[in-house]
């Protein structure tokens, strides 16, 4: 009778141990066919001097090309992708395109075995960015372009600030009258010694006779 009872129990604690087992073989599956994120260069929060030539990313899973898709931009939202991303593995790189300094992000999407998306970003901050190109003199906005003098203002002519010369005023012209002014006062005087003349030959000549 005991040894049915031992074997009884024996048979109960390896069933038992199976199912334990098991219980912890099963959540293992759907979590290696969840794809996530391990790594990037440049790390997430990373402060850089200079720029990086690519960008990487590091899954847990081989991505796959059909269904990842990886942006960069930078300061302003100004894209800074040089290029598609290329797959070696689980890692998948992305040309970068450095612009003016300041914080960059990268996000990722991808779709996992058991069909669930991945979506994620890293951050990174460039300290010094590219030189911006200096404008050209021909399109400077505000350039003054020389102009010639007028001709009024040629040698030899006044210029617009000197004085012109003054016009006669009215007073002036009115007294110049060309220089007859003086008959006026000597034609009465000769015309009364005419008169005075003409009587003294008269009245010789009345003598006479």
């Amino acid at each position: 009778m005991g040894g049915t009872v031992a074997r009884v129990a024996r048979t109960w604690l390896v069933v038992l141990g199976v199912a334990a087992g098991a219980s912890l073989l099963l959540p293992a599956a759907p979590a290696a066919a969840h794809n996530s994120l391990t790594g990037s260069d440049p790390q997430n929060g990373a402060r850089l001097a200079a720029a990086p030539k690519r960008i990487e990313l590091r899954f847990l899973a081989t991505p796959k090309e059909a269904t990842t898709k990886v942006t960069v931009t930078g300061p302003d939202n100004v894209a800074a992708a040089g290029g598609a991303p290329t797959f070696a593995g689980k890692r998948v790189s992305v040309p970068f395109q450095p612009g003016a300094a300041g914080l960059y992000i990268v996000t990722y999407q991808l779709a996992s075995d058991d069909g669930h998306p991945v979506k994620g970003e890293i951050r990174f901050t460039l300290t010094t960015g590219t030189p911006a190109e200096p404008p050209s003199a021909s399109a400077a906005p505000g350039s003054a372009t020389p102009t010639t003098a007028p001709a009024s203002t040629a040698a030899g002519s006044p210029s617009a600030g000197s004085p012109s010369p003054a016009s006669p005023s009215p007073a002036a012209a009115g007294d110049d009258d060309g220089g007859t002014g003086w008959l006026w006062t000597v034609a009465p005087v000769v015309v009364l010694g005419l008169l005075v003349v003409g009587a003294l030959v008269l009245r010789r000549r009345a003598t006479r006779r």
